[in-house]
């Protein structure tokens, strides 16, 4: 495998400019923009020596209802990692274009807590490239170490439609219908998602407004994914072990506004949540959380 170093956090204007240029008509089908091929890029993306900026890290933890602790929630390293991502995705040998992939399951696990003036080196890579009913998918690998000791890793698994075969399996899933039922409701506002993207760095345009959002065929903007499962985490927060693997899927979006509810229940050693909307009853994310000591 290749690996590139990054000495510094890439730009993110122009790689979200090289995110939605395949995407738009015409410009697409240019030859440098163009995306295509059946093979994930035998390509990793590095940075060392990463640390956690404190006044992004308090933002975080506020738009996310972290409480501000020496640790860092589980799920910061993300964004950390999340440069790295985008650049990894738009590289000209990425088979497919950034927008228009679904992000429908991540999964993330702590090996132990990480305090926020630790130095983290990071890696990001795509693997496992398979075949899915409605499509394709494949899974965006994360990793995190403290010198040689692997801390943290996180797999963001992404489908990108079309071409989907008989034969495909999908793989286990949790049930919507399986949801915890909860009595905490959260009152999303319609700037969630530029707050968050403020403090993750994510600008996908389906977060930000409702015309950019319905150029992209949604009806209003959605929240983030990984919103969604931080404000999860965050209320769990107190019962989760140093140690952990955490879970979800997301089923359906977020349209901001909406009131959400949120509900765990504990049991055969490990939490499961879930996130559904209040008025429809719509549920948007299941989850669950395991020790792995």
């Amino acid at each position: 495998m290749t690996t590139r170093e990054l000495s510094s956090a890439p730009s993110m204007l122009p790689i979200y400019l090289k995110a939605v240029a395949p995407a738009l008509p015409g410009l697409g089908m240019l030859p440098g923009v163009r995306r295509g091929g059946d093979e994930l890029p035998d390509l990793e993306i590095a940075r060392n020596g990463v640390t956690a900026d404190l006044e992004r890290l308090t933002s975080y933890a506020e738009v996310c209802g972290f409480t501000v602790r020496d640790a860092i929630p589980v799920t910061y390293p993300h964004i950390l990692a999340f440069p790295l991502q985008m650049a990894l995705m738009t590289d000209g040998s990425f088979p497919f274009p950034p927008m228009g992939m679904v992000h429908v399951a991540n999964r993330i696990t702590q090996h132990r807590p990480i305090r926020s003036t630790e130095t983290l080196d990071l890696r990001v890579r795509a693997a496992d490239l398979r075949p899915h009913p409605k499509g394709r998918q494949f899974g965006v690998v994360s990793e995190a170490r403290v010198g040689d000791e692997l801390v943290w890793r996180d797999v963001s698994t992404y489908l990108r439609r079309g071409g989907g075969g008989e034969g495909a399996q999908q793989g286990a899933q949790r049930a919507a219908n399986d949801v915890p039922e909860g009595a905490t409701t959260w009152r999303l506002p319609g700037d969630l998602g530029r707050r968050y993207a403020g403090v993750s760095g994510d600008h996908n345009p389906i977060h930000l407004y409702g015309l950019t959002a319905k150029a992209f065929g949604f009806r209003r903007a959605i929240a983030h994914g990984m919103w969604s499962k931080a404000r999860c985490v965050a209320a769990l927060e107190s019962r989760l072990p140093d140690a952990v693997d955490v879970e979800v899927e997301f089923k359906k979006p977020v349209l901001l506004p909406s009131t959400v509810a949120f509900g765990s229940r504990a049991g055969d050693g490990e939490v499961e949540f879930g996130l559904r909307n209040v008025e429809k009853g719509t549920v948007h994310l299941v989850g669950h959380a395991v020790s792995i000591r």
